[in-house]
């Protein structure tokens, strides 16, 4: 199969060169063309990754007409993510964007839209749902292992946001529009809808900015919510790891997805070193081993979420050429986005706001 052309937009996002590496490692992209606006970081980038890398621009209009792109990988600042991906709908290039693809709902209903129009695929960066847990956890469910679902619960804590640079952009309500929720707690919310194959319909939640930084986004939010099949879930998100270093590596995380049914349960870390899920179940076919454990062991690869994170991008490559389904859509994206709005309004008016 033909190698395809990638174009990766903005070099300066937290996960831009792990994005980078995921293209480099692919064997479905042959060239990658970088763009960023600051020529001084795109040629510390270009002299530092090499790899496949075939041109870089600061002139998006120049880009956009001289070459011919297969895929655009979307990294601007999320209050200005939604134009380029328009951008590039319009110029008939499939999008893989960053979470949450814009400052709001409504941005992104705008992206969505652009995208149908133009015929393009528009996929979302929620490769959470790749692992190999998830994907098992969705499958025991979906067979009943669990019974009729009840509950389920999510917790991400992470480093404060001393150790993340307060000045920071995502810490910027106008740049970022939100905090920990848009930012890392979109993944749970997303992963949940994954793995129960059901939607949330009704949210209650409380945030706050308590940590003592100089911010105007929430450190903290604990959100309570209903699925249209009637079980009840909850995530607790917050920048609160009092123990932790700067950046993205060490004792930074506090992770946990549970689900509860009739019959049984099933747990795991999503972010613990060694990933093992572990199960429960009263059902007739478990009776011999009613606790069971499933371990996993993924060879290390510095592409973006690993070996899953790659098979992600690839399987979104795919689709694009009209092979296989986008693991995770434009839709997908605009339905955290609204759970995300109604949780902010939920805490703003003290009331249940439902979708």
């Amino acid at each position: 199969m033909e190698g395809i052309r990638a174009a990766l937009f903005g070099v300066a996002h937290p996960h831009s060169r792990p994005h980078l590496r995921t293209l480099q490692h692919s064997s479905l992209v042959s060239d990658i063309v970088l763009y960023d606006e600051d020529p001084a970081v795109l040629e510390q980038i270009r002299t530092a990754h090499e790899e496949k890398i075939k041109a870089a621009y600061t002139d998006l209009d120049q880009l956009l007409q001289e070459e011919d792109l297969f895929l655009g990988i979307a990294t601007f600042r999320n209050d200005l993510n939604a134009d380029l991906c328009v951008r590039l709908a319009e110029a008939g290039v499939h999008i893989l964007s960053e979470k949450p693809i814009g400052l709001s709902a409504l941005e992104i209903e705008r992206v969505v839209a652009a995208a149908d129009t133009a015929g393009v695929k528009l996929g979302v960066m929620y490769q959470n749902r790749y692992h190999p847990v998830s994907q098992e956890a969705r499958r025991l469910i979906q067979e009943g292992v669990l019974g009729q679902i009840t509950s389920c619960e999510a917790r991400l804590v992470t480093s404060q946001v001393q150790f993340r640079n307060p000045d920071h952009w995502l810490f910027c309500k106008a740049q970022a529009g939100g905090g920990i929720l848009s930012w890392l707690g979109c993944h749970y919310i997303d992963l949940l809808r994954y793995a129960l194959r059901d939607e949330i319909v009704s949210i209650t939640a409380l945030a706050d900015t308590l940590g003592g930084e100089s911010i105007d986004v929430e450190d903290v939010a604990s959100v309570s919510f209903r699925f249209k099949g009637g079980a009840l879930g909850s995530l607790l998100a917050g920048y609160q790891l009092a123990l932790s270093i700067k950046g993205y590596i060490g004792p930074n995380y506090d992770t946990y997805v549970g689900v509860w049914g009739t019959e049984g349960r099933l747990f795991w870390q999503p972010t613990a070193t060694s990933t093992d899920l572990y199960v429960e179940s009263a059902g007739q076919t478990w009776k011999a081993a009613p606790a069971r454990t499933f371990e996993f062991n993924l060879p290390s690869l510095d592409a973006y979420g690993g070996v899953y994170g790659l098979a992600f991008v690839e399987d979104f490559i795919l689709a694009a050429k009209g092979e296989g389904a986008v693991p995770a859509t434009g839709a997908d994206a605009l339905q955290v986005a609204r759970i995300i709005e109604a949780a902010y309004a939920s805490n703003e008016t003290g009331r249940r706001v439902d979708l």
